[in-house]
Protein backbone atom coordinates (compact mmCIF):
# COMPACT_ATOMS: atom_id res chain seq x y z
CA UNK A 1 0.00 0.00 0.00
CA UNK A 2 1.29 3.54 -0.99
CA UNK A 3 0.34 7.00 0.95
CA UNK A 4 0.95 9.52 -0.98
CA UNK A 5 0.42 13.51 -0.45
CA UNK A 6 1.72 16.34 -2.78
CA UNK A 7 3.40 19.40 -1.98
CA UNK A 8 1.18 22.18 0.03
CA UNK A 9 0.26 25.11 -1.59
CA UNK A 10 0.86 27.48 1.53
CA UNK A 11 4.48 27.21 2.31
CA UNK A 12 4.47 25.34 5.57
CA UNK A 13 7.84 25.40 5.54
CA UNK A 14 8.71 22.14 8.01
CA UNK A 15 12.37 21.72 7.05
CA UNK A 16 15.29 19.36 6.13
CA UNK A 17 14.32 16.65 7.98
CA UNK A 18 10.88 17.41 8.66
CA UNK A 19 9.49 13.93 8.89
CA UNK A 20 5.70 12.55 8.49
CA UNK A 21 3.90 10.22 11.19
CA UNK A 22 1.80 7.44 9.11
CA UNK A 23 -1.07 5.44 11.33
CA UNK A 24 -3.17 2.43 9.90
CA UNK A 25 -6.08 1.11 12.66
CA UNK A 26 -7.49 -1.39 11.75
CA UNK A 27 -11.77 -1.82 11.85
CA UNK A 28 -11.62 -3.19 15.76
CA UNK A 29 -9.48 0.40 15.88
CA UNK A 30 -6.41 -1.27 16.67
CA UNK A 31 -3.13 0.48 15.35
CA UNK A 32 -1.43 -2.32 13.11
CA UNK A 33 0.58 0.62 11.58
CA UNK A 34 2.68 3.64 12.86
CA UNK A 35 5.77 4.49 11.17
CA UNK A 36 7.41 7.64 10.66
CA UNK A 37 8.86 8.78 6.90
CA UNK A 38 10.95 11.50 5.14
CA UNK A 39 8.31 14.50 4.40
CA UNK A 40 9.97 17.58 2.30
CA UNK A 41 9.75 21.52 3.01
CA UNK A 42 6.36 21.89 1.94
CA UNK A 43 4.56 18.71 2.93
CA UNK A 44 4.94 16.50 0.09
CA UNK A 45 5.30 13.01 0.74
CA UNK A 46 5.00 9.39 -0.08
CA UNK A 47 5.02 6.07 2.31
CA UNK A 48 4.73 2.61 1.42
CA UNK A 49 3.80 -0.22 3.65
CA UNK A 50 2.77 -3.83 3.88
CA UNK A 51 -0.48 -4.42 5.77
CA UNK A 52 0.16 -7.02 8.44
CA UNK A 53 -1.61 -10.16 7.30
CA UNK A 54 -3.31 -10.69 10.63
CA UNK A 55 -5.69 -7.37 10.27
CA UNK A 56 -9.11 -7.90 10.25
CA UNK A 57 -11.10 -7.54 7.04
CA UNK A 58 -13.12 -4.59 6.98
CA UNK A 59 -12.67 -0.93 7.31
CA UNK A 60 -9.40 0.50 8.17
CA UNK A 61 -8.60 4.17 8.77
CA UNK A 62 -5.07 5.77 7.28
CA UNK A 63 -4.19 8.94 9.27
CA UNK A 64 -0.98 11.11 8.20
CA UNK A 65 0.49 14.11 10.16
CA UNK A 66 3.82 16.13 10.52
CA UNK A 67 5.87 14.12 13.20
CA UNK A 68 6.85 15.91 16.24
CA UNK A 69 5.79 19.54 14.89
CA UNK A 70 2.75 21.87 16.31
CA UNK A 71 1.24 21.37 12.83
CA UNK A 72 -1.83 23.00 13.56
CA UNK A 73 -0.98 25.85 15.70
CA UNK A 74 -4.37 27.44 17.35
CA UNK A 75 -1.99 30.68 18.43
CA UNK A 76 -2.55 32.37 15.35
CA UNK A 77 1.56 32.55 14.42
CA UNK A 78 3.50 30.71 12.34
CA UNK A 79 5.89 28.94 14.73
CA UNK A 80 8.00 27.96 11.63
CA UNK A 81 8.42 30.76 9.88
CA UNK A 82 11.52 32.49 11.83
CA UNK A 83 9.66 36.12 11.83
CA UNK A 84 9.56 36.24 8.14
CA UNK A 85 6.62 37.97 6.84
CA UNK A 86 3.41 35.31 6.27
CA UNK A 87 0.16 35.41 5.15
CA UNK A 88 -1.98 33.10 7.80
CA UNK A 89 -4.55 30.74 6.18
CA UNK A 90 -7.11 29.03 8.17
CA UNK A 91 -6.91 25.57 8.58
CA UNK A 92 -8.89 22.55 9.86
CA UNK A 93 -7.15 20.64 13.10
CA UNK A 94 -8.86 17.29 12.41
CA UNK A 95 -6.82 15.22 12.01
CA UNK A 96 -6.83 14.04 8.03
CA UNK A 97 -8.08 10.31 7.65
CA UNK A 98 -8.63 7.99 4.96
CA UNK A 99 -10.70 5.08 4.73
CA UNK A 100 -9.09 1.39 3.53
CA UNK A 101 -10.86 -1.42 2.80
CA UNK A 102 -8.99 -4.47 4.06
CA UNK A 103 -10.35 -7.66 2.07
CA UNK A 104 -8.73 -11.12 1.63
Amino acid sequence: MTVIAPDADCNPRYGDNARIQVAVNDATNVRVIDATAPMNDAGGFTFTFEVPAQTPVGEAAVTAIPFNIDWCDDTGRNNRADGAAVTLQWASCVVPMKPLTITR
